[in-house]
């Protein structure tokens, strides 16, 4: 198993943050940079839990966000990816610092499938300046 672990501080507040990390509508492909319109897709949706597939033609994935809209927490557990296949996930805590709040990430990758999978697996715990960058404007880093 592959774990990138990094944090960001965002402008915004916990509640804000939750809002951005649980927006399923057809604006999330316009906020991430890392998805694209023609690859994402709601497959369902409840009250506090949706499943989608979402990422570009390189790189899809297919997960179950789940969320307590009063709580500090989203996890996205991964059914499947085109790179990496079922298992993992990401989990998104979210904690109040200052005027805006400090969101912890981590990125678990079980058994990748595809030769690009197991290579970008072995990486994985080196890319969090990667993965900052997408998550910079969406979540309002500084």
């Amino acid at each position: 198993m592959s774990v990138l672990r990094f944090h960001m501080n965002s402008s915004m507040s916990p509640s804000e943050v939750m809002g951005v990390l649980t927006d399923f509508s057809p604006a999330r492909a316009e906020q991430w940079p890392t998805i694209d319109a023609e690859h994402f897709t709601v497959h369902e949706r409840g009250e506090n839990w949706a499943e989608v597939t979402e990422g570009t033609e390189s790189g899809w994935e297919r997960a179950r966000y789940e969320w307590d809209p009063s709580g500090d927490t989203v996890t996205a557990t991964t059914l499947d990816s085109k790179v990496f296949g079922p298992g993992g996930g990401w989990v998104f805590q979210m904690t109040p610092e200052g005027e805006g709040t400090r969101v912890d990430i981590q990125l678990d990758r079980e058994h990748p499938t595809t030769f690009k999978g197991k290579m970008l697996g072995v990486i994985l715990p080196f890319a969090g300046p990667v993965f900052k960058k997408s998550f910079k404007e969406p979540l309002k880093s500084a």
